[in-house]
């Protein structure tokens, strides 16, 4: 099974969590020809579930469901007391007198996994973390396609030898948390132009382009690269479907010369967004922090309190190098727009 038999137009929308990728935006990407992507790690099974009908009422072509491949932590009580006093200064301006603990610290891999496996979507693909051999061949057995997200060459080598179908080169413009599994997250630097040709001549499957792709002109530069196709996760942050806060819409409409960069502030792993207030004052602290998902379900009362309140400056403004040349217009659209682009060039 090739990439152009399950989605003839070589573009995949980017999965993007937090409740701003929407099955009404997975079924309008796929009715166009590319690709949808659901983001399922913050999901529960059921919730999974759910959206999967929901993308499935509205389209009868493929689509991707996206996951994090992780285990489960277990940090100590003093750990997590010490992460909630780093943040006593966000939580405490809300008129709070503490931090809850979350009930969980993540939804259960291994029960979305069986979720996946029921599901059987065309593909599924999977970003921090690698699966198992055994895995992969569940997978394989469902009829799915399976696509892992790398950050260099020794990653892909990996996913291939466990028998992935794909590979997405994410190149350290992407937005969002880095999928780095092998080696320090802050090591791999590569721009997905210096990261795709090392990737394609080290692994026979196909390569996905992602980091910075804006446009028609990106595209054709990454497929004449030999990308198979690209991954686009900040160009669709915008379109009509895709339930952005409106704080956070409007600075990624707005973002300009504002510059995003790789924090662990917000979740404990690196992950690219815009420049804002809680990433500097975190800085001197962030290679202190407990890792993801400890420190993302501790933050996320704050950012959602922070997005109810349009404080834009306490919430996680994910987004890629190219935001300034996003535009907003329905997801069918853009993608109309990126093939007349390709075509044009």
């Amino acid at each position: 099974m090739t990439l152009a038999s399950i989605f003839p137009h070589p573009i995949i929308q980017g999965p993007t969590a937090g409740g701003f990728n929407t099955p009404a935006q997975v079924a309008a990407v796929s009715n166009t020809g590319a690709l949808g992507s659901l983001a399922c790690c913050l999901l529960s099974p059921e919730a999974i579930r759910a959206q999967t009908a929901q993308i499935r009422a509205l389209t009868d072509r493929p689509f991707c469901l996206n996951f994090f491949a992780q285990e489960t932590p277990k940090p100590s009580a003093a750990e997590v007391e010490q992460a909630k006093e780093w943040l006593k200064p966000y939580w405490s301006s809300f008129g709070w007198t503490e931090l809850p603990t979350p009930a969980k610290w993540c939804e259960d891999f291994s029960a979305q996994f069986e979720t996946l496996i029921a599901l059987r979507p065309a593909v599924a693909s999977f970003t921090v973390g690698i699966l198992s051999v055994q895995q992969i061949q569940r997978l394989h057995d469902a009829g799915i396609f399976v696509i892992g997200t790398i950050t260099h060459v020794e990653e892909a080598i990996a996913w291939e030898s466990r028998g992935a179908d794909a590979v997405i080169a994410s190149g350290v413009e992407s937005g969002g948390h880095r999928g780095t599994f092998i080696g320090a997250q802050e090591d791999a630097k590569l721009g997905v132009f210096e990261l795709l040709p090392a990737v394609i001549a080290a692994v026979n499957i196909p390569v996905i382009a992602a980091g910075g792709i804006m446009d028609g002109a990106d595209i054709k530069r990454a497929l004449n690269a030999g990308a198979q196709a690209v991954q686009m996760g900040t160009a669709f942050l915008v379109t009509d479907e895709a339930t952005v806060n409106p704080a956070y819409r409007q600075r990624l409409l707005t973002a300009g010369d504002h510059p995003t960069r790789l924090t662990r502030a917000f979740s404990g792993r690196y992950a690219r967004g815009l420049e804002n207030r809680f990433m500097r004052e975190m800085a001197a602290i962030e290679r202190q922090l407990p890792p993801y998902p400890v420190q993302n379900a501790l933050t996320s009362p704050i950012r959602a309190e922070a997005a109810k309140r349009g404080e834009s400056e306490l919430m996680s403004l994910w987004c890629g190098t190219g935001v300034a040349r996003a535009r907003p217009m329905p997801a069918a659209k853009l993608v109309e727009t990126l093939l007349a682009e390709i075509s044009a060039i």
